[in-house]
């Protein structure tokens, strides 16, 4: 709930207190650079490992650290805010990058997917009562309830995490090592590296526009705060509905139609997203809130199975590892692409050049991603071969 409300108004709201847009791409870049420095660490680390003291720490440093965000954004305490950030980035990968392993850990085989399409299913949610938060208190109050008192509610409330993390009576399935935990020569390398490429591509292109579409809504489309969670709310909603049919639409056209399929009609309401900045006509942001809403299912629903192959495909022993790599290339792609937007920005490229180069470097990872899934196949038909 807190990762939701903070992108999806943190921007929003240091707009109106001053910031320019460039100016946030900046400090929103350290959040992702903690990750990015810390995530590879934390995936040798948990090797062999309890996972749920991780849990327990990311579930108490989150709120606490989202809270001294809020407080440094209204000081305009910069110092601060790139602290914080950097801080929170890194509190967050204790859930992150330890969720999938768990997962796998102590799922029964034949429901992980269906398991880890619930651990997708949970962050929308999240979205979902966030941004009815944000929108019915908005609307209750205005003038008391601006975006700084709502994200402070919404961190409070985030405390509530530590509750249910410190409940979980699960006796934990910890793998036993049988080699170092940071031999790096226990892992297959070229194989995560093949894994990680067409992550690494649509990572930069994401991070070129979701952090700042809620900044595109205000700026082109004069959709305030409330409005845009409430959009976003009603877009996770349908997010959540549709990924809850993935385990059904991979079994029926496999990886190879459906992962491709979905993320090209994304691509395509993102292009449509894009050009409605340059569109003179009074509908303009009807059309902007309609590609929104089918974009955001889309791209999610490849998610649960993109996260599932790969896993399949990197094998057990490389799990853990690629976990915490996907986590830091996705953060450092972030990282890279919050420094790209503020330089392009800072130029006053308009954001729909900027979203088009989005949309081209997903269109090449989705063909890398296609190309992953060819060679997943032919491995899975190698192994079928050899047993028989």
């Amino acid at each position: 709930m807190i990762n939701v409300a903070f992108l999806t108004i943190m921007l929003i709201y240091m707009e109106k207190v001053g910031y320019k847009d460039y100016e946030s791409a900046s400090f929103v870049s350290f959040r992702f650079l903690g990750v990015l420095l810390f995530a590879f660490p934390l995936g040798l680390f948990i090797k062999g490992r309890k996972l749920k003291p991780i849990f327990k720490i990311s579930s108490i440093a989150s709120p606490i650290l989202a809270l001294v965000i809020i407080e440094s954004i209204h000081l305009q305490y910069d110092t601060l805010l790139y602290a914080s950030l950097f801080l929170w980035g890194t509190s967050f990968i204790g859930i992150q990058i330890t969720a999938l392993p768990y997962i796998l850990r102590n799922a029964k085989p034949e429901t992980h997917m269906e398991a880890i399409t619930l651990s997708y299913s949970t962050w929308s949610v999240a979205g979902i009562v966030s941004g009815a938060i944000i929108f019915f208190l908005k609307n209750i109050n205005p003038n008391l309830f601006d975006e700084r008192l709502i994200l402070q509610i919404i961190s409070v409330i985030g405390f509530a995490c530590a509750f249910f993390i410190f409940s979980i009576q699960h006796e934990e399935n910890v793998p036993a090592i049988t080699k170092k935990r940071f031999d790096l020569k226990d892992f297959d390398w070229f194989i995560i590296t093949k894994a990680l490429v067409p992550t690494l591509i649509i990572a930069v292109g994401a991070g070129l526009t979701i952090p700042f579409i809620g900044l595109f809504f205000f700026k082109i489309h004069q959709i305030d705060s409330d409005q845009f969670a409430i959009l976003s709310a009603f877009a996770t909603g349908i997010v959540f509905i549709m990924v809850l049919f993935v385990p059904v639409i991979r079994e029926r056209l496999g990886y190879k139609i459906a992962i491709p399929l979905t993320q090209l009609a994304a691509i395509i309401a993102l292009i449509i997203l894009a050009f409605t900045e340059i569109m003179e006509v009074w509908f303009a942001v009807y059309i902007a809130i309609f590609a929104y809403l089918v974009r955001q299912p889309l791209m999610n629903m490849a998610g649960p199975m993109t996260s599932d192959m790969v896993m399949k495909y990197v094998g057990k022993k490389n799990q853990e590892i690629v976990s915490a790599l996907t986590s830091a290339v996705w953060s450092g792609s972030w990282f890279i692409s919050s420094i790209i937007f503020q330089l392009l920005r800072s130029m006053g490229l308009r954001y729909i050049f900027v979203f088009l180069i989005t949309a081209g470097l997903y269109l090449f990872g989705v063909f890398m991603y296609y190309l992953l899934i060819l060679d997943f196949e032919k491995k899975q038909q190698l192994e079928q071969e050899n047993c028989s």
